[in-house]
C-alpha cells in the first residue's frame, strides 16, 4: 500500500461511492429545484411566447396579416386548443397551474405603457378638427351593433344563455361584446401601417377611445345590473369616470403645460422629468382601475395630457417604445389566446351560430362605421377605412367575455365563440386596408402637422410594404 496512499489503478474505496453519489445527487437535486422555481417558469414562458410569436408574426407578415394577429394565433397554439390537447405534459411543464396568474400582471404593465405611448403620439390638433366626426361614428358604431347583438342573444338564448342569471344580462353581455372595439390591437395596427399620424388614423384612433370609453360606461351599468339588478353603482362609477377626466383635462394638463413652458428656456427635458411623467402613468392608471372604467383609459388620458412641449413626448416615446412593443405586447396578446379553447365548437349547431354571430358583428360595426363616417364628410373610401378599423375587436372584447363568463352570464361554448369571432373580425382589417389602399387617399390621409418629412417617407414605405 506504500505508507497507505492508493497505487495507480487500484480502485477507489467502496466507502467513498456512495459518498460521490450523495454529492452528484444533492448538485441535482438543487438544478431541479431551481427548474422549478417561479421566476425561472416565468423566464421560461416569457422566452417560448416571444420565440412562437415572432415566428407567426413573420407567417402572418408574410400573408399581409399585422404582427399582432400572429401574437394572437401564438397564444392559441400554445394553450388548450393545441399544445395541451398534442403534448399535455410539455404544456404542464412549461405553463404549470397557478403560474398563467404572473403573466397575466407581467403583460398588463405592457398594455399599460403601450397605452401611454398611443397618448403620447395622438394629435390633439388634428383630434379637435376630427372631434364632430369622432363622436357620431363612435356613437352610431356603439349603438347599432349593441341592438343588433342584444337581439341575436334573445334568440340564442335558449341554446347557450344560462338558465339561473335570466335573459337580460346575457342579451346585454352580448350587445357590448359584440359593438367594442380593441382599442389597443387598433392602435397597434395603425401604427404597424404608418397611419399613426395621418387624418384618418387620428380619426380612428378618436372614434376607437370615445368608443370604448362609451363601452366601458356600458359595461359598468350592466355589471351592476347583472349583481344587484340595479344600476345605481354604475351610475355612480360614470360619474366619478367624468369628474376624473375633468381634472385631468382642466387641472393636471394646464399644470403641466405651465411647467413645461418655463422649464423650456433653463433646460431640456431631464429624466427625472420622464421618470415623473412614468409615476404619473400608474398614478392615472390606478385611480381610473380603482373608479371602475379598467386602468389603460387612465394611462391613455395621462399621454393625451402630457404637452407636446420641449421634446418631451418624443423622449418618452423613445425611451419606452421598444421594451413594449418587442418584449411585453407580445405576452399581453399570447395570454389571451392561452385561455381561448377552439375545441369547444364541435358541432354544425355551433358552427353555425359562430357564422351568424360574425354576421351580425360585421354589419353593425363595420357598416355602422362606415355609414356614420360617410355622412361626416368622407369620402366612401375613406369611410370604409374607417370602418374597417373600428370592425376590430380582440382583446377589449375579451375582457369583457372573461368578465361575463366569471359572472357566469356567458357559458364556455358562447365565450368561445365569441372569441373567434373577434380573432376573424381584426384578422379582416389587413386585406381590407390592402384593398382600399390608404396611402392612395391624398389629403384625407395627409400626414398631420407633428410628422417630419423623413417620418413621412418611412410611413408611406411601410404602408407600401403592408399593403
Amino acid at each position: 500500500m506504500n505508507g497507505g496512499v492508493p497505487q495507480r489503478g487500484t480502485p477507489e474505496s467502496p466507502a467513498t461511492r456512495p459518498l460521490e453519489r450523495s454529492r452528484v445527487y444533492i448538485v441535482l437535486q438543487q438544478f431541479l429545484h431551481n427548474l422549478g422555481s417561479p421566476i425561472n417558469h416565468l423566464i421560461l414562458q416569457i422566452l417560448v411566447i416571444l420565440l412562437v410569436a415572432k415566428l407567426c408574426g413573420v407567417a402572418c407578415g408574410l400573408i399581409g396579416q399585422p404582427q399582432v394577429i400572429g401574437e394572437m394565433i401564438a397564444g392559441i397554439l400554445l394553450g388548450p386548443s393545441l399544445l395541451k390537447s398534442v403534448a399535455p405534459q410539455i404544456h404542464g411543464a412549461i405553463f404549470p397551474a397557478g403560474s398563467i396568474d404572473r403573466l397575466f400582471f407581467l403583460s398588463h404593465v405592457g398594455i399599460l405603457l403601450f397605452m401611454f405611448i398611443v397618448g403620447l403620439e395622438l394629435d390633439m390638433k388634428a383630434l379637435r378638427a376630427k372631434a364632430r366626426s369622432a363622436v357620431v361614428i363612435s356613437m352610431v358604431s356603439i349603438t347599432l351593433p349593441f341592438l343588433l347583438g342584444s337581439g341575436l342573444a334573445l334568440l340564442l338564448f335558449d341554446a347557450y344563455g344560462p338558465r339561473d342569471k335570466g335573459s337580460l344580462g346575457f342579451a346585454l353581455f352580448m350587445g357590448i361584446a359584440v359593438s367594442i372595439t380593441a382599442f389597443p390591437v387598433l392602435a397597434r395596427i395603425i401604427q404597424e401601417r404608418g397611419l399613426a399620424r395621418t387624418q384618418i388614423g387620428t380619426t380612428a384612433i378618436a372614434c376607437a377611445a370615445a368608443d370604448d370609453v362609451t363601452a366601458w360606461c356600458l359595461l359598468a351599468i350592466v355589471v351592476g345590473i347583472a349583481q344587484s339588478g340595479t344600476g345605481i353603482g354604475a351610475i355612480w362609477t360614470v360619474a366619478f369616470a367624468l369628474l376624473y377626466l375633468a381634472f385631468m383635462l382642466l387641472l393636471v394638463r394646464p399644470l403641466l403645460e405651465r411647467y413645461l413652458t418655463v422649464s423650456a428656456a433653463h433646460e431640456q427635458p431631464s429624466s427625472k422629468l420622464i421618470g415623473l411623467s412614468l409615476i404619473g402613468l400608474f398614478v392615472s392608471a390606478w385611480i381610473t382601475e380603482t373608479i371602475g372604467i379598467h386602468a389603460l383609459f387612465g394611462a391613455f388620458l395621462m399621454g393625451s395630457v402630457i404637452p407636446d412641449k420641449n421634446q418631451i413626448r418624443e423622449r418618452i416615446v423613445a425611451r419606452t417604445r421598444d421594451v413594449t412593443t418587442f418584449i411585453l405586447l407580445p405576452l399581453f396578446f399570447a395570454y389571451t389566446g392561452l385561455r381561448t379553447e377552439l375545441g369547444l365548437l364541435n358541432d354544425a349547431a355551433a358552427l353555425g351560430t359562430c357564422a351568424l354571430v360574425l354576421l351580425v358583428a360585421i354589419l353593425g360595426k363595420l357598416g355602422g362605421a362606415t355609414l356614420a363616417a360617410r355622412a361626416t364628410g368622407h369620402g366612401w373610401r375613406g369611410a370604409l377605412i374607417i370602418g374597417a378599423l373600428m370592425n376590430t375587436r380582440g382583446l377589449m372584447e375579451l375582457v369583457v367575455l372573461n368578465i361575463g363568463y366569471d359572472l357566469g352570464v356567458l357559458g364556455p361554448r358562447i365565450f368561445t365563440i365569441m372569441v373567434v369571432m373577434a380573432l376573424i373580425t381584426t384578422m379582416m382589417t389587413g386585406p381590407l386596408l390592402r384593398l382600399l389602399k390608404p396611402h392612395l387617399l391624398g389629403a384625407d390621409a395627409a400626414p398631420g402637422p407633428r410628422l417630419a418629412g423623413a417620418a413621412a417617407q418611412a410611413g408611406a414605405k411601410d404602408i407600401r410594404v403592408h399593403a
